[in-house]
């Protein structure tokens, strides 16, 4: 079965005339009389009664009209479909996540940028801040998710301000709920490695009072972070989203009286401004962040 057969028995169909359909179709009536010949082999049904003065569909010739729309039908929207991507972006975009997924939008980022740019394709790679400015200057990395202040030679879209709190252990909360920064700075404390934003936000809190905490435990990603605090491990900056869900479930107490604020970029390279995988990426991001988004975009 040809494609070309089935146009013919719809032109015939609705015709009701060989010579009329034949006409339509710039066939010569011969080569479209075979057409349907072929047709009806193919199927193994008579489609048409042929009488003088035109020809009619049999009862399994109407049954099967309505699939023979069908497909044509569908085969015009798969060439506008085909149609529509010529113009379209494409490629693979690299990029990076810190955090965890759920706070970033992924979930939704993926599903839009399927949807809207069907021939681009999304790699996520989990970073933490440092790598994810390291890996756009390198190239190893198209565009990435970065929390802390935009470097001069990066540019981005500012998504949100994000807020972490000091969270302790909830076996040192008698103790340390009410005591000055002395008693806090004393204990063990939690960071990511070295050139992250978090631990730069938790260095932060010493400035002016002394250079680092007394004890350092390292640990890579948030979720680490709060799970070594709740098992009383140490002290850190936890996101006020976490840190407030594990202070309510008594797991961690909250210290009262600081708050510490940062933004959430989507950050990329400058030179990559006007690449279109660049600028369809960000229309899905704007989208997607489009309840909290700052519309200010940070240049070189």
């Amino acid at each position: 079965m040809e494609f070309t057969h089935l146009k013919s028995f719809v032109a015939v169909a609705e015709h009701g005339h060989l010579t009329r359909a034949a006409e339509t179709l710039h066939l010569s009536q011969p080569a479209l009389s075979g057409q349907i010949k072929s047709l009806e082999e193919s199927l193994g049904v008579v489609l048409f009664e042929r009488h003088p003065s035109g020809m009619t569909l049999t009862a399994p010739g109407k049954h099967l009209l309505t699939h023979a729309k069908g497909i044509l039908a569908a085969m015009q929207q798969l060439r506008h479909a085909a149609s529509s991507l010529h113009n379209e972006p494409t490629g693979k975009l690299r990029i990076g996540t810190v955090l965890d997924a759920s706070f970033l939008r992924v979930g939704e980022l993926l599903a839009r940028a399927f949807t809207r740019y069907p021939q681009i394709e999304l790699d996520l790679h989990q970073v933490v801040s440092n790598e994810a400015l390291t890996g756009i200057r390198s190239g190893d990395l198209d565009a990435s998710f970065y929390f802390g202040s935009m470097p001069d030679d990066l540019i981005g879209v500012k998504l949100r301000r994000v807020l972490y709190r000091i969270v302790l252990p909830s076996a040192w909360a008698d103790e340390l709920a009410g005591a000055p920064w002395d008693a806090l700075a004393a204990r063990p404390w939690i960071l990511t490695p070295e050139h992250s934003s978090h631990r730069r936000l938790v260095l932060g809190l010493f400035e002016g009072k002394q250079d680092l905490p007394e004890r350092i435990v390292e640990a890579d990603n948030e979720s680490v972070i709060k799970d070594l605090v709740e098992s009383g491990v140490g002290i850190s900056l936890v996101r006020q989203e976490l840190a407030l869900a594990s202070s309510s479930a008594g797991r961690s107490v909250v210290w009262p009286g600081t708050e510490v604020s940062t933004d959430l970029w989507l950050a990329y390279a400058v030179d990559r401004a006007a690449d279109p995988l660049i600028e369809a990426v960000l229309t899905v991001v704007r989208d997607v962040w489009a309840d909290s988004l700052q519309l200010e975009e940070q240049c070189s």
